[in-house]
């Protein structure tokens, strides 16, 4: 009987409440995740089936065309974007994956010896690096999970949930697209600059008071919380290994011979130094003329260069792409069919309709918190920071400045937010589930206690923090 119960554990598929049983309502949120909440790529089926009920009875420019143009309009708008993310966490996944990084990840996850230890050392390792970049916070937020949990028996969808928490910080980092746009004048998405012909610097935005407690308390209360949320005795659910199955030669060919032409052109390190000529070349010209900053683009080419002088070689590098692709590839579809979503929003005017609502109620002390609000709501269908203001921000801005609220505070109002549903909206959280080896649901039972802390952190330094 005991081993045909601990057979049944293993299968996340067929778990019940009592296996699931856990103190206080953690392991009913758990639980109800496990059983209610399907694959990410069926959810966000569902969104979209949601959003075109939504846009077909309040949108202004509801008719099935629109909707259907905007949706088809959305999927293929994304691509690039798609792409981008792809290439952004293969690029991650093959610096982070590389001999001397994993080294590194181990080193640190080889002093980890209690579920307390792991979660000392996760929060502040994974919230500095989604603070430095959201890329670079990512990878490392999945890798030094699965390190841990080869190592030391903790409850493996807690830890994932842990680093994800941890990395929540991301939209009030160096590399958020909303605080960067507002301080770079003459951006395409810097709205306050198009309104007032001024930008909002950083020490307004991300280096300001009323953002940087808020991001440090998060980190601080939830990892105190994550300590105390570990499940006990059986109920811990230990990391496992993927089944490892026999593949062809990862480059799908027979290998050259080694002392063929071509193995030594694919071994020769000519190709990486010549690459890295390009790539840093590149940078220090660029950074030389318009001074240092970091886009996606760039981001990606970082990440490339790095991986490319860990491997040593072009062959190298490209079977561990190869891998590093295998892992991202669930979100192929998923990026695209939020896509559609944020298409129709925009196409049909339905975000207009939602955010004129919070808008209306507001004053100049209380729209930073409406902002907020309103960006709860619409990330979860317009997840990308990006796409995000530039369906939000038309609005807050003229709002702010007409209501003489603090521009600064109601842009960063939306930022912050995102923080928050980033936890219950599995947008970001794929990248980190796929790359750890874990479902989705495992981690969302968790991250919605991290949604309730930080909605309550974020707001109270929208009102009392200078």
């Amino acid at each position: 009987m005991r081993d045909k119960k601990v057979q049944t554990r293993n299968n996340l598929n067929d778990l019940t409440y009592d296996d699931m049983r856990r103190p206080g309502i953690i392991g009913r949120l758990v639980y109800i995740f496990e059983q209610v909440v399907p694959d990410p790529f069926v959810l966000s089926i569902g969104l979209t089936f949601i959003v075109v009920l939504l846009a077909a009875i309040f949108a202004p420019n509801r008719s099935v065309p629109t909707i259907l143009d905007s949706w088809y309009d959305g999927v293929f708008a994304i691509l690039g974007f798609t792409a981008q993310m792809i290439l952004m966490l293969a690029t991650g996944y093959v610096v982070a994956d590389a001999p001397a990084i994993r080294k590194g990840l181990s080193l640190l996850a080889s002093r980890v010896t209690t579920p307390t230890h792991a979660v000392l050392l996760v929060f502040p390792v994974v919230a500095v690096a989604a603070w430095l970049n959201l890329a670079l916070g990512l990878v490392v937020a999945a890798f030094l999970s699965r390190e841990i949990g080869r190592r030391t028996r903790v409850d493996f969808g807690w830890l994932v949930a842990g680093s994800f928490s941890a990395w929540s910080v991301c939209n009030s980092d160096l590399s958020s697209p909303i605080p960067l746009s507002q301080a770079t004048h003459a951006n395409a998405m810097n709205l306050v600059d198009k309104f007032t012909g001024h930008v909002v610097p950083l020490s307004e935005t991300i280096f300001a008071p009323f953002v940087l407690i808020p991001t440090i308390l998060v980190v601080l209360v939830m990892a105190a919380i994550f300590v105390l949320m570990h499940p006990k005795g059986d109920n811990v659910q230990a990391y496992s290994e993927p089944a490892v199955t026999a593949e062809p030669e990862s480059h799908g060919g027979t290998r050259s011979s080694p002392s063929s032409p071509a193995a030594r052109m694919e071994r020769s390190v000519l190709g990486v130094l010549v690459t890295l000529v390009l790539g840093v070349g590149y940078l220090i010209v660029t950074w030389s003329k318009k001074g240092f900053s970091l886009d996606i683009n760039n981001t990606i080419l970082i990440f490339f260069l790095i991986g490319l002088a860990l491997r040593g070689s072009p062959i190298a590098y490209a079977d561990a792409l190869r891998e590093g692709a295998k892992q991202t590839g669930a979100m192929l579809l998923q990026y695209p069919v939020y896509g559609g979503i944020m298409g129709i929003m925009t196409g049909t005017g339905l975000v207009g309709v939602f955010v004129k609502g919070f808008v209306a109620v507001a004053n100049a002390t209380t729209l930073p918190v409406w902002s907020f609000l309103s960006s709860l709501i619409i990330t979860f269908l317009v997840p990308s920071a990006g796409g995000h203001w530039a369906v939000q921000g038309p609005f807050v801005v003229p709002a702010a400045l007409s209501l003489h609220a603090s521009v600064a505070r109601s842009a960063m109002g939306v930022a912050m937010a995102e923080n928050v549903s980033n936890m219950l909206q599995p947008f970001w959280a794929v990248p980190i589930v796929v790359m750890a080896g874990v479902r989705l649901q495992r981690v969302m039972g968790y991250t919605a206690i991290t949604f309730v802390v930080s909605l309550v952190i974020y707001i109270s330094a929208l009102f009392l923090v200078p």
